[in-house]
Formats: structure tokens, sequence, C-alpha cells
């Protein structure tokens, strides 16, 4: 259930579309944007939870800290694997998020953003109030992700093919921010998505 006058709005899109640089768009207007994968990196530090990684995945836990490495190599392409780190995980992650929620209501906040990447994937976006996706062409997700990352093309495309595709993704979202173009075109469009959800005041 959303927080009283506290509009969720989601946060997602495909691997290479950008959404990070959106994030921190959305950020330098003032708006509250929580980050899914930021959480579950400080959920991953937890002593608790890196005991019960450890326990299923042996080998991923090394002088007190994650492999996240090693960890991805294990659950990519397996959905048990995956479905049990999911487990331990996804309940902690939205504990967090809940409670940063509720901190930023108390603030006065009148929206926030959650930014999650398998929003979709995990069904979340029945929680959100409106859901922003953000998206461009494969071939220069392809070529974002390969300049960053050091990941092959074929590497690419097997995790964007594992993810619910953009085309369907646009078909869900409440506002789609196109990031196809320049710097400039993407404020732009950033603050048209605004001014759709009603946010930009």
């Amino acid at each position: 259930m959303s927080l009283p006058s506290l509009r969720r709005i989601g946060l997602t899109g495909s691997i290479g579309a950008g959404k990070s640089t959106v994030a921190a768009l959305l950020r330098a207007r003032g708006l509250t944007v929580l980050d899914a994968d930021e959480q579950a990196r400080l959920v991953t530090q937890d002593p608790e939870v890196l005991a019960l990684l450890e326990t299923r995945f042996p080998g991923v836990v090394a002088d007190g800290t994650l492999d996240r490495a090693a960890l991805a190599a294990r659950v990519f392409g397996d959905p048990a694997a995956l479905a049990d780190l999911n487990a331990i995980t996804h309940p902690r992650v939205r504990t967090r998020m809940a409670a940063l929620e509720t901190q930023a209501a108390a603030h006065g906040a009148r929206a926030v953003v959650q930014d999650i990447p398998l929003l979709f994937e995990g069904s979340l976006d029945a929680q959100m109030d409106a859901v922003i996706v953000v998206d461009a062409p494969l071939p220069l997700r392809v070529q974002r992700v390969m300049a960053r990352s050091g990941l092959t093309e074929i590497e690419i495309l097997a995790r964007d093919a594992r993810q619910l595709p953009a085309e369907q993704k646009r078909q869900r979202a409440t506002v789609i921010i196109d990031n196809s173009g320049d710097h400039a075109h993407l404020e732009a469009q950033v603050d048209r998505a605004l001014r759709q959800l009603g946010l930009d005041n």
C-alpha cells in the first residue's frame, strides 16, 4: 500500500537504456529516488545474509565480503538458484525501501521514485502509482554497455533476453523517456515526464 499522500513512482528500463542517468536527473530536480540495487548491496553486507548466501552458494563469500561476480555466475541461467537468491535478498530489500519511504514521507516528500531494474519482472509495478520506462534502441544500448562494462555483445544480448522485452515495458509504462539522443534531449524528456505526472513543481 502507498503511504498516505505519498505517490510511488516506479523507474525502470532495459540494460543500457540510461535509467541511472535519469535517476540522477530526477534527484537533481528535487525528487527522492530510492535505488533498489544500492539497497541490495547494503543487504549483502549484512553478516547474517552473507552466511545464508555462503550456505546456499559455497565459495561466494571470502573474508566477509561477497564476490558478486562469482554469485552472478552461479545464478545466471539457473532459475532455481536465482529464486533462492531472491528469497534471501528481496524481502530485506523491500523492508529497507519501505523504511526509506516512511522517512521521506515524514520529511514532507510528495512522491518517491523507486529505481528498480526488474520492476515488471518482479510484478512490483502493481505497487506503483505510475511507472516511468527509460528506453533506447537495442544497438545503442549494447554499445553503451560494452563501453562501460567490458561485457561482450553476446553477453549483453543474453542479459537483455532474460528481461521483459523493451517493447512490452513500453506498453506497460505510464510515461516513456526516450534516451536515444544527447544529454539535452534526455533532460527535455525528463522534464516532459514530470509534467505528465504532475511532479514539475
